[in-house]
């Protein structure tokens, strides 16, 4: 599939204006929980721009099924919203589960997504690790008191909502990312999760 879609390439470097639900981001982060004996893996998915997350997912492992489950729901939220998915890009990394036949077929193929990748790195993908940098130290004593991964997965789903509905961002005006896109034309979306 990505013979066949050309050179990976990095889109995202290539837009002078990113608008509303045109690019987003993602990628897994570690997740520390039960008072620090456990780990789990979250992989949201950024709106650029809105700063929303679309969609999200959490798993024991890095996997390609945690991953196709956030994109799920974030494909939805972007289907609710009206966006055409030929013309929304998907910006990550070049880790085994973005690069395998699994995620490329459905996100390519399926859905006609653009992909983008962070050609250096962590260093071409910085919104996403801000985003889950600020995400883990905002709720870090939460997630430390989650004891298994359901208690888990319900810490993440509300502080996501939180993070959606509430959390004012200074970079939209200091608005929640859910009002920022209501004021931008977009109609409302009910926030997207998974376990």
């Amino acid at each position: 599939v990505i013979t066949a879609a050309g050179d990976r390439i990095n889109l995202v470097a290539k837009r002078d204006e990113i608008g509303p639900l045109e690019v987003a981001y993602a990628d897994f982060t570690e997740l520390v929980y039960a008072d620090g004996h456990r780990k789990a893996h979250l992989m949201p998915i950024v709106d650029h721009s809105s700063k929303i997350v679309l969609g999200w997912a959490l798993g024991e492992r890095a996997i390609t099924e945690v991953a196709l489950r956030a994109w799920e729901y974030a494909r939805e939220t972007l289907i609710e919203y009206g966006v055409d998915l030929r013309e929304f890009i998907l910006h990550h990394d070049q880790d085994p589960v973005f690069t395998g036949y699994r995620w490329t077929a459905r996100l390519l193929l399926k859905d006609r997504v653009r992909i983008s990748y962070a050609l250096n790195g962590a260093r071409d993908n910085p919104e996403m690790e801000a985003f889950n940098s600020r995400f883990k130290t905002e709720n870090r004593s939460l997630l430390l008191d989650a004891q298994n991964l359901e208690e888990l997965s319900a810490v993440v789903g509300e502080r996501m909502g939180y993070y959606n509905e509430i959390r004012r961002h200074s970079t939209i005006g200091y608005q929640a990312p859910e009002r920022y896109i209501e004021s931008q034309w977009l109609r409302p979306s009910h926030h997207k999760s998974g376990t």
